[in-house]
């Protein structure tokens, strides 16, 4: 009798999880199938445009634009630039993703005070980034290229160590890190599925398409910002923007990323 009771436990269960995987496999396939829809038109793009008249006016004390900012190819060069970021600079004598390079070049170039270029760094409901819109124009110009981060000078491997640590310590009243969620497959938070960002596969899909324009935020967010949010919903301290935590993080994700065909700006939820 205890034996047929258990293999008619043991048959319900199995049923429940076979419906359970049908349902979630079905979840899935519309999610996809909202994203397709969404990309038919990607509102980045207005801010791609924005982004490229900001970077070709004249501002800022020396009266100058950001045409002739060397973001790693060459003064002037911004096509295939984003593809080869975060690297080492020597004129910085740091590793800087494109958002600390832009700030470098606004503060070099147009003058700027530092806190003044690194202001508002991300847009609110009444108040648009400049730097999300500069960030838009420099990553839609690689559109298409392999990523190829360089992981080759001391301070990038460097950067890469610090990355790989943050990546795992576990911190905050969550005792959460970031291989918390993206550490290992089949993990999802509500209907979103969590990439594993120490596979190359998800890495290359993930990595490459931020910056992003955001439906749910309506604006473009950048891995700045992503990981900035990141930080918050672990409840850890805040993550400074440009900063050499941040910065880490990027360089570790970018190894695993490299090789991905870049799709920025892209398309969130």
């Amino acid at each position: 009798m205890i034996t047929m009771r258990l293999q008619l436990i043991a048959g319900v269960l199995a049923a429940a999880l076979s419906s359970a995987a049908l349902a979630q496999d079905e979840t899935q396939r519309e999610i996809e199938r909202y994203r397709q829809l969404l990309a038919e038109g990607n509102p980045a793009d207005l801010w791609e445009a924005r982004g490229e008249q900001l970077w070709k006016a004249k501002r800022g004390p020396k009266n100058a634009s950001l045409e002739q900012c060397d973001l790693g190819l060459g003064p002037g060069v911004v096509k295939g630039a984003f593809a080869q970021l975060p690297r080492y600079f020597s004129d910085t004598d740091r590793v800087q993703d494109l958002e600390s390079r832009i700030v470098s070049c606004v503060v070099g170039m147009q003058g700027f005070k530092p806190e003044d270029a690194m202001k508002n760094p991300f847009s609110t409901p009444d108040r648009p980034s400049d730097m999300e819109a500069l960030a838009s124009y420099v990553a839609a110009a690689s559109k298409g290229m392999k990523l190829d981060a360089p992981l080759r000078h001391p301070k990038e491997i460097e950067a890469f160590r610090i990355g790989e640590q943050l990546f795992y310590r576990r911190a905050g009243p969550h005792d959460f890190a970031c291989v918390s969620c993206h550490g290992e497959r089949g993990k999802r938070i509500r209907r979103q599925d969590l990439p594993q960002l120490t596979d190359p596969k998800d890495a290359q899909r993930i990595f490459t398409s931020w910056p992003a324009y955001r439906v749910s935020q309506g604006t473009v967010r950048t891995m700045q910002h992503r990981l900035y949010d990141c930080y918050w919903q672990m409840r850890h301290p805040q993550l400074g923007f440009v900063s050499e935590a941040s910065i880490g993080l990027m360089v570790y994700m970018a190894k695993y990323a490299n090789g991905g065909i870049v799709n920025a700006p892209g398309l969130k939820r």
